[in-house]
């Protein structure tokens, strides 16, 4: 699979320039993309994460990203999904915004040997003439034309002044220096950029003569609607100084049913085969997948052992352990999702010695839930859809005992590709 794909399967998409274009590039050679982060806060939110992820999947996949720093764009303010004109803010506040979020990219991103580069469009966009600017970059756009672009059009209600109306042609201009210093051919961000985006795509066309393509992400809300990093106690910040390990991972786990897969998809990097297992899970075993999902975004923006000990201070806070310390990190959704103590499975052989003479196969399948009669149990097996420690079982009634525990005690059923049981001998 290309970047693209992955792009697709996961829900990044919304909108795209050329898709057919866009998808062989990205096929075929190594491209560098950008995306936009405008330092209006010393930290960035969780809103900010799509972006994120959609840069850190550039690069797992072998292309480089560009996260830009918007220390000049951000002297401006970007009218784009804002009903009023941002908070102008000062020269040293930009800059020391910008410091903190080069820090924080830097756990998503690997910025050693060229891999990924973190740039601030102040560097180009303060040194500016602006006659110059208006005479070589201004007269390439349409007021007209800016006047329909959605960003602007929703401002004229309320008043668009004339510094935010530079922002389009300022953010085309980054496009266009990075398309010439950096060799970017690819601009990404919300979809509430779109049509800033479509402008620098246009200006290199006109001045370079040469393609440049954009992609948008969907504005991501919760399944009720909410805004993504919003909560009763406010914003969700990736700073840990500003939100807590903790919080965040509580954030996480209190996510809706409804949204539990399409975050695993966007905010993690678990494999989308095992991310659709959440679909046919329920209640208990849909809180293991919101316990996973916590712990895995947890880990991608604080390190492995924030999360953890998130994870484990939620247990103790809660009084509950709804999947065991060992199966972190390494363990698949679908593993923790069909986990169960022996003990809780009625009629299952709970101690060694009474397990010393092994139970059928068959019936071990039918037990455990894995299938709904012994009629079943017995087609599985004998297709060759039933496994014990990813082993195909050869006969039905082979027996299972304390010889195929591991070091743990575990003995693991496998329906299919990706139905799993844990028997736990005692």
């Amino acid at each position: 699979m290309n970047v693209f794909d992955v792009f697709r399967e996961r829900g990044f998409i919304e909108q795209v320039t050329d898709e057919a274009l866009v998808e062989d590039l990205l096929a075929r050679e190594k491209v560098t993309g950008y995306i936009g982060f405008d330092p209006t806060a010393a930290s960035l939110h969780v809103g900010s994460l799509v972006p994120i992820m959609a840069l850190a999947h550039i690069q797992r996949q072998g292309h480089r990203p560009i996260a830009l720093i918007g220390g000049g764009t951000a002297l401006i303010g970007d009218p784009s999904g804002k009903t009023e004109m941002r908070q102008i803010l000062t020269r040293a506040q930009v800059d020391r915004n910008a410091a903190c979020i080069r820090e924080q990219l830097s756990q998503y991103l690997d910025f050693s040997d060229g891999k990924a580069l973190l740039l601030n469009n102040a560097d180009w966009l303060a040194r500016l003439n602006y006659i110059e600017f208006l005479r070589d970059i201004g007269r390439h756009f349409s007021v007209n034309k800016m006047l329909a672009a959605e960003s602007y059009r929703i401002r004229l209600e309320k008043g668009l002044n004339f510094i935010e109306f530079n922002y389009m042609l300022l953010q085309a201009y980054d496009f266009l220096h990075l398309f010439r210093q950096e060799g970017c051919v690819l601009q990404m961000g919300g979809n509430d950029q779109w049509g800033n985006m479509l402008a620098g795509s246009d200006l290199i066309r006109r001045l370079e003569g040469k393609n440049a393509f954009s992609l948008t992400f969907p504005l991501i809300t919760t399944a009720a609607g909410h805004k993504m990093g919003k909560t009763e106690k406010g914003t969700v910040w990736l700073d840990r100084s500003l939100t807590s390990p903790y919080d965040y991972y509580q954030y996480w786990i209190n996510a809706e049913d409804a949204d539990v897969e399409r975050f695993l998809l966007l905010f993690t990097f678990l494999p989308v085969e095992e991310v659709r297992a959440v679909r046919a899970l329920s209640d208990a075993r849909l809180n293991m997948a919101k316990a996973v999902l916590a712990f895995e975004a947890t880990k991608v923006t604080h390190g492995e052992a924030a999360a953890a000990d998130a994870w484990r201070a939620s247990c103790q806070a809660f009084g509950t352990k709804p999947v065991e310390e060992g199966l972190f990190p390494s363990s698949t959704i679908p593993r923790q999702a069909a986990t169960q103590d022996v003990s809780a499975i009625p009629c299952l052989v709970k101690s060694r010695e009474d397990m010393a003479a092994g139970i059928p196969a068959f019936e071990l399948f039918h037990e455990v839930g894995l299938c709904a009669s012994r009629g079943e149990a017995r087609r599985l097996i004998q297709q060759g859809g039933g496994y014990v420690n990813e082993r195909p079982v050869d006969r039905i009634d082979e027996k299972i005992g304390p010889g195929h525990c591991d070091a743990r005690g575990e003995i693991r059923l496998r329906k299919g590709k990706k139905t799993y049981f844990i028997v736990r001998v005692k």
